[in-house]
């Protein structure tokens, strides 16, 4: 099997029905430390080629190369160790995406307490750092590199879809990785994420939304061990009439915006709705926001507390 067009020309694909089939490409980047490795080896458990640390001049070669061993999905981590290329990935991409293939951009991203503490944990070298020093200078070095990091991909983070790993156990992130790559890339998809606020605010979030205002399950005793997906508790949060005002807001609110973010070309819109706990109203408000959105974009659920229980 062969590819058309000539070293220059534009990356296709013949199928085994003779009409051309376009690529799938997840392209991975983001904060090193915040679990590219774990993402990876998620997307090859999905059916992905994965590739770790490739050069962003080599992108177009390689697809070449992978289709003519029938490779139509593939998944490649770039981060800052090709941080003299990466001012070419990003016209590089634009002009893949032009010629048809579907590229999916995906940012994993942590906070500076996460990483540092993460890389103090397993002992290793940020990319961007150095050894050497007193204690107090490796931290600063490693505090440094990871500022540096995040200037250097920041227009990276821009156009990809964001997630938050600090709170993310390995599994958790999986999951997350395959219910993205197993929606469709090609239309606009809105995701819908509890939290909760004693845990901090999701980095990924566009929107974020704070409902802890509203009649608490949590001191209800028979509702305090379920959640927010539970019909007792949705029963007892309909009935509060604030409920329903606020549901009914937030929905107006990303109804009237929804067609800017899809007219802006953006892919993907992260809705965060904290409470206390991420355990019921958060979790009350996505799952009901994210049926009422589904007719009209892609819709992804994520609940960050409720999803770290297993």
């Amino acid at each position: 099997m062969s590819l058309s067009g000539d070293d220059d020309g534009p990356i296709t694909q013949p199928g085994a029905d003779g009409l051309t089939t376009p690529y799938e490409v997840v392209l991975v980047t983001g904060i090193s430390g915040s679990g590219k490795s774990v993402a990876l080896h998620a997307l090859e458990d999905a059916g992905f080629f994965c590739v770790d640390n490739l050069p962003p001049e080599l992108l177009r070669e390689f697809l070449r190369i992978e289709g003519q061993r029938s490779e139509r999905r593939v998944a490649i981590a770039v981060d800052s160790r090709s941080a003299s290329s990466l001012p070419q990935l990003l016209p590089l991409l634009e002009q893949l995406q032009g010629e048809g293939v579907l590229i999916r951009s995906v940012f994993l991203d942590s906070s500076s307490d996460t990483l540092v503490r993460r890389f103090s944990e397993t002992r290793r070298l940020h990319p961007l750092s150095h050894d050497g020093g007193t204690s107090s200078d490796r931290h600063r070095a490693l505090v440094d590199a990871i500022e540096l990091e995040r200037e250097l991909l920041a227009e990276l983070r821009e156009v990809s879809t964001i997630i938050d790993t600090s709170q993310l156990r390995p599994a958790q992130l999986r999951h997350w990785i395959h219910n993205l790559v197993n929606a469709p890339g090609n239309r606009f998809t809105l995701v819908f994420e509890s939290f909760a606020f004693k845990h901090g605010v999701p980095l990924d979030a566009d929107y974020v939304f704070d409902v802890r205002v509203l009649p608490n399950p949590y001191y209800i005793r028979e509702l305090r061990p379920l959640t927010g997906r539970d019909g007792p508790v949705a029963s007892y949060l309909q009935a509060q009439p604030e409920v329903g005002e606020m549901l009914t807001q937030i929905e107006a609110f990303i109804s009237r915006w929804l067609p800017a973010f899809e007219a802006d070309q953006r892919s993907y819109l992260t809705v965060a709705i904290g409470c206390t706990g991420g355990q019921h109203r958060s979790v009350y408000f996505v799952e009901m926001l994210s049926r009422w959105f589904e007719s009209r974009a892609v819709t992804l659920v994520r609940h960050r507390e409720l999803d770290a229980r297993g």
